[in-house]
């Protein structure tokens, strides 16, 4: 069996058993990419609830206040709004970092096999849905922030 220029060749040591080896090595990089994304999305999804629950307490509480259903004065609802949406920011931002961080790893480690031909392809793993999703709660995290902050000040 000949192999043209864009077909890769049939082991990668002439061995069945490092072709084999190989193979599984490449699967379980895409089972422990597949496991980051996940804790990503737990983290997504913890940070959501913190950002959502905060910003709601702020404007029930708000909108109370503002219709004579509680008494002036006293902003422990806006404090703990603001502070549960912060935390759900500051959740967010570590889980992005320490994601962004895996990646590289797991980059780094996969081109170190590659370079010692135990793998038969490089492959960078890029963007994926979910850390886009996380950048966009992120903004929209800080956005509440300022806007929460700014309602708080009035």
């Amino acid at each position: 069996m000949s192999t043209t220029e864009n077909e890769e060749p049939p082991f990668i040591t002439g061995s069945p058993s490092v072709e084999l080896s190989a193979n599984r090595t490449s699967l379980s990089f895409e089972r422990t990419r597949m496991s980051a994304d996940r804790t990503l999305m737990s983290i997504v999804r913890t940070s959501l609830s913190l950002i959502s629950f905060g910003f709601t307490i702020f404007e029930a509480f708000r909108q109370l206040k503002n219709s004579g259903g509680l008494p002036a004065g006293g902003n422990a609802p806006a404090v703990m709004g603001i502070s549960l949406v912060s935390l759900g920011i500051v959740l967010l931002t570590l889980g992005i970092t320490s994601h962004m961080h895996f990646g590289k790893s797991l980059n780094s480690r996969r081109g170190r096999l590659y370079q010692w031909n135990l793998l038969h392809r490089d492959i960078s793993y890029s963007v994926t849905p979910t850390f886009v999703i996380a950048f966009l709660l992120l903004a929209i995290g800080v956005v509440a922030v300022i806007f929460m902050v700014g309602r708080a000040l009035l």
